[in-house]
C-alpha cells in the first residue's frame, strides 16, 4: 500500500458523502535539513499551485495555508475572482493536495520485466514496454482495454524506450540497435506483429560511413512531431528528420553512454542530455559555436545520469543519478568548464551489481551547481526514471521517481520532503507515470506488474500481497 508520512494539513480528515478523504502529507528525515531551494523556482512553484490571496487571508496580515476545500468552494461561489471560476493556480492548490497513494489496482501482469510506462499527453492512452519484446498500448478511457499489442522487431536485449507522437498516431520504440522502429497506433489492427500483420518501418540512425553497431537508450518526439532526438551507447546525440526521412544531426556529445535526452521546450531548439560521464549538457541548435560543443555544462552528480525531465520552460530540468540523488538544475547557471568533473571518485563501484558505498552517500561535488538535491530513493541495476508532477493538476509542485527498492517516491520540489512512498512491487520500479489531469499514477516494475494508484480509488479491491504469484528474483 502507498502511504503518506505525516500531516501537512491542520484538518486531519475531510468527509465527502461519508467517505474519509486522505490528503497529501510531508516529512523530512530526522537530522536532515533540506537546503533552501532557489527563491525563483520556489516562487514559480507557488504561483502555479498557490491559492488567491483573498482565500488564504484569515485576517489582515495573517495567512493560513493550505486552504481547505470548503473555503475554496465558498470563495468560488462568492465569485472572489470576478470570473465565477477557479484560476489554474486555485485548481492546482486543490488537486495537488490529494496524491494518488490509494491502491494499487492491477492494470496488467506479465512474466516479463517492465522497462517503460507512460501516459499520452492527454491521458487517453498508456504505453508499457517489456523486455520480452511486447509493447502494449492501453485505452484508458475504455477501462484500460489493450488497444494495440505490439511485438517488437529485431529486439536486442529489451525495449529501451518508447515515444508517442504528439497527435498519438505513431509510436517509436528502441532497443540496443541503431534502428528505431515506428508503428501506426491508429490502425484498426490490435495485434501488431512486425512485418506480419503490420509494417514496423525502420529508421536507421547510423551514418552511411560507419560500420559498427550501437544501441539507443532514449528517444523523444519533438512537440511538432517532425523530429526525433535520441541518445546512444556511442556517446552521441542524434536528431532524425521524419519529414525528410533521414538523419539530420549527429553530435559527439559525451565521453560515455548518453542514457537520456529530451527537448527543453516546445521550440525544439534546446536539447538536454545526460551521460555516464556524470555530466548534464545543454545544446542550442541555433548557435553551434563549434562542432560538438555544448552551450553549457552542468556539474554536480558524482555518478552517471540515468534520466532527465524538463520542466518545459526552457530553464529548469531534473536529473536522476547513480549517486542516488535527483538534482534540480537552472541552465542559467551552466558552465563551460568540465575539467572540475574528472577524477573525483576514489573507490571502485559498478551500479549494475553492487550496492552504493556507504562512505559515498554524504559526499558532495565541490563544484555542484544544482539548485536542489533530493535523496531517499535508490538508483541501482537499471536506468531509473524521474519526473515533474503534471502542470495541470499540481503546478509541477512535486517530483516523483521509481526506485531499486521496489517503491515509488514523491518529493516536494520546494521543501525536499518525501510526501509519499508507494509500496507494492517486489523488484525495481524502473518507470512510473502520473496522469496529466487526474490523481492517478501508474508504476511498472521488473516483477512484471503494471499497477495504478489513485485518489480516492475506484471502488475495486486493491491487489493483495498474498495474491501475487511467485516469480524468480530480478537478478537471475
Amino acid at each position: 500500500m502507498g502511504y503518506a508520512m505525516s500531516r501537512l494539513e491542520i484538518e486531519s480528515e475531510l468527509f465527502d458523502g461519508g467517505n474519509t478523504v486522505h490528503e497529501a502529507s510531508s516529512s523530512t528525515r530526522p537530522g536532515k535539513l533540506f537546503p533552501k531551494v532557489d527563491d525563483e523556482i520556489s516562487q514559480l512553484t507557488n504561483l502555479r499551485s498557490g491559492p488567491n490571496d483573498r482565500l488564504h487571508q484569515l485576517v489582515p496580515g495573517k495567512q493560513q495555508l493550505p486552504v481547505s476545500p470548503v473555503r475554496m468552494l465558498a470563495g468560488r461561489e462568492s465569485n472572489y475572482s470576478g470570473k465565477g471560476r477557479f484560476s489554474s493556480a486555485d485548481r492546482c492548490h486543490m488537486l495537488s493536495r490529494y496524491l494518488p497513494v490509494n491502491g494499487p489496482w492491477l492494470v496488467d501482469q506479465t512474466t516479463s520485466r517492465a522497462y517503460v510506462s507512460q501516459f499520452s499527453a492527454d491521458g487517453s492512452l498508456f504505453v508499457a514496454g517489456f523486455q520480452g519484446s511486447n509493447i502494449r498500448i492501453y485505452n484508458v478511457d475504455r477501462g484500460w482495454k489493450v488497444q494495440k499489442n505490439i511485438l517488437a522487431k529485431s529486439l536486442r536485449w529489451t525495449v529501451t524506450d518508447t515515444s508517442l507522437s504528439p497527435d498519438q498516431r505513431y509510436l517509436v520504440y528502441t532497443s540496443m540497435s541503431p534502428v528505431v522502429h515506428i508503428v501506426n497506433v491508429g490502425s484498426s489492427t490490435t495485434e501488431s506483429f512486425a512485418n506480419v500483420t503490420e509494417i514496423h518501418e525502420g529508421l536507421d540512425f547510423s551514418s552511411n560511413d560507419r560500420r559498427y553497431s550501437f544501441g539507443i537508450f532514449s528517444v523523444k518526439f519533438s512537440t511538432d512531431g517532425r523530429e526525433l532526438v535520441a541518445g546512444s551507447s556511442d556517446d552521441s546525440i542524434y536528431v532524425y528528420d521524419l519529414e525528410a526521412n533521414k538523419l539530420s544531426l549527429r553530435i559527439m556529445a559525451h565521453t560515455a553512454d548518453v542514457n537520456t535526452v529530451t527537448f527543453a521546450d516546445e521550440s525544439g531548439n534546446l536539447i538536454y542530455s545526460g551521460s555516464d560521464d556524470n555530466l548534464c549538457k545543454v545544446w542550442d541548435r541555433r548557435c553551434f559555436v563549434a562542432k560538438d560543443k555544448p552551450a553549457g555544462v552542468l556539474v554536480g552528480h558524482l555518478e552517471g545520469i540515468t534520466f532527465l525531465d524538463s520542466r518545459g520552460d526552457g530553464r529548469y530540468f531534473i536529473s536522476n543519478g547513480k549517486d542516488q540523488t535527483i538534482k534540480l538544475w537552472d541552465i542559467r547557471k551552466m558552465s563551460s568548464d568540465t575539467s572540475c568533473n574528472l577524477g573525483y571518485r576514489n573507490f571502485e563501484w559498478d551500479y549494475r551489481w553492487m550496492d552504493y558505498p556507504p562512505q559515498a552517500r554524504d559526499l558532495k561535488h565541490p563544484s555542484d551547481g544544482s539548485v536542489a538535491t533530493y535523496k531517499g530513493h535508490s538508483v541501482l541495476r537499471t536506468l531509473i526514471r524521474c519526473y515533474f508532477s503534471p502542470e495541470y493538476s499540481t503546478g509541477q509542485k512535486y517530483i516523483y521517481t521509481g526506485s531499486h527498492d521496489s517503491r515509488v517516491y514523491i518529493y516536494d520540489v520546494v521543501t525536499g520532503a518525501q510526501v509519499a512512498v508507494l509500496k507494492h512491487h517486489t523488484s525495481p520500479v524502473r518507470d512510473c507515470s502520473w496522469h496529466p489531469r487526474y490523481p492517478v499514477l501508474v508504476s511498472s516494475s521488473w516483477d512484471g506488474d503494471v499497477v495504478k494508484w489513485e485518489f480516492p480509488g475506484n471502488g475495486e479491491a486493491p491487489v493483495l500481497a498474498n495474491e501475487r504469484r511467485v516469480r524468480r528474483q530480478y537478478y537471475d
